[in-house]
């Protein structure tokens, strides 16, 4: 096979995978801290990444739960918003749901008359 056909039939495939992944994308990311950091678990597979991830000896029922419902998910059974839910009601159970941070007052602040940010 050619090259350049060969490439092509790559870019294909890979185009292929990005559309699959894309349909599994959550409307909104779980954030979950991870020691210093936050984590984006942003689709279905960033959530089955961060559950096998997490250690057995700390699974429990509401890891199961989330677990199950991304299986589901996976499977068509249920909307993505409800595996994002259960994933999230997991980190909520395990104090490492990061709330989104509300943009500070400056940031977003209202416009004065004259274009500007008001102060």
């Amino acid at each position: 096979m050619p090259l350049r056909e060969k490439l092509n039939q790559q870019t294909k495939s890979l185009n292929r995978m990005e559309d699959h992944m894309g349909d599994r994308t959550f409307d909104r990311p779980v954030l979950v801290r991870n020691g210093q950091f936050i984590q984006e678990i942003r689709s279905l597979d960033h959530a089955f990444d961060f559950l096998d991830e997490w250690p057995r000896e700390r699974r429990g029922p509401i890891f199961e739960t989330a677990f199950r419902a991304c299986q589901r998910a996976y499977d068509g059974q249920i909307p993505l918003s409800v595996a994002r839910d259960a994933v999230a009601g997991f980190a909520r159970s395990v104090k490492i749901l990061q709330e989104p941070l509300a943009p500070l007052p400056w940031m977003s602040g209202t416009k004065s008359g004259r274009g500007g940010v008001a102060a």
